[in-house]
């Protein structure tokens, strides 16, 4: 198990934290929002519940918009745009 954040294409990244538990996926958002541009677009995946209420927290305080947020099977993923 292990963080994988990866450049996919101009201005876009994924960032996958399954197999993480809270506060991990969080604070690896966190961090992987401070290494990109403004404008550019992380996709997060994980597959803790819980880490999608705290990720959306922590982008609304940080002032982030979150593009998107569903459920694929037994994963979650969220998007968000660095503002």
């Amino acid at each position: 198990m292990a963080m994988k954040f990866e450049k996919t294409g101009e201005g876009t990244y994924l960032l996958d934290v399954c197999g993480f538990v809270c506060p991990h996926p969080q604070i690896y958002t966190k961090k992987s929002l401070e290494k990109m541009n403004e404008g550019d677009v992380v996709e997060v995946i994980f597959d803790n519940p819980s880490s999608g209420e705290t990720i959306i927290q922590m982008c609304d305080q940080a002032g982030h918009d979150v593009l998107e947020n569903k459920k694929e099977g037994n994963k979650y993923v969220i998007k968000v745009k660095k503002c």
